[in-house]
């Protein structure tokens, strides 16, 4: 099932993160995952929140550079080998992840992934019968 995470771009310097961090948490919206990538001018924060329309307009009023973009959320056990299973069912598909990240708590592991192909991905996913998260369990994480 589809999910909304938001994509924040970020100057490196320092205090950026934190910046986002206070707007979102000063408007009651708490981050239930989030990964930085960087490069040495900007970063870009890609987190999944409690409501992402409400930390777009945030975001938005603090002038952050700041964008929606869907995303699929699924889970699987949090043992060896596990995520390569699903993975595999994807590639033989033809399907491409443009990037993901994931959290283990426990037995499972809770993964976010940005496919090129949101429709195939879900179809495949729930042909195999993975694990995917409802994007109400996502922005409660």
């Amino acid at each position: 099932m589809k999910a909304k995470q938001l994509s924040v771009f970020l100057e490196n310097k320092s205090g950026r993160l934190t910046e986002v961090t206070e707007a979102l948490g000063a408007a009651g919206i708490n981050l239930s995952a989030m990964s930085i990538a960087d490069n040495s001018d900007f970063g870009i924060l890609r987190c999944i929140v409690s409501d992402p329309d409400k930390a777009y307009q945030v975001l938005k009023a603090a002038h952050f550079a700041v964008k929606i973009t869907d995303v699929i959320g699924f889970v699987c056990p949090n043992t060896s080998g596990s995520l390569s299973v699903v993975l595999k069912h994807l590639s033989d598909n033809g399907v491409f992840i443009e990037y993901m990240y994931s959290f283990a708590n426990g037995n499972v592991a809770h993964v976010v992934i940005r496919p090129t192909d949101l429709e195939a991905c879900e179809r495949i996913l729930a042909e195999k019968k993975v694990e995917l998260m409802a994007d109400s369990d996502l922005y409660q994480l």
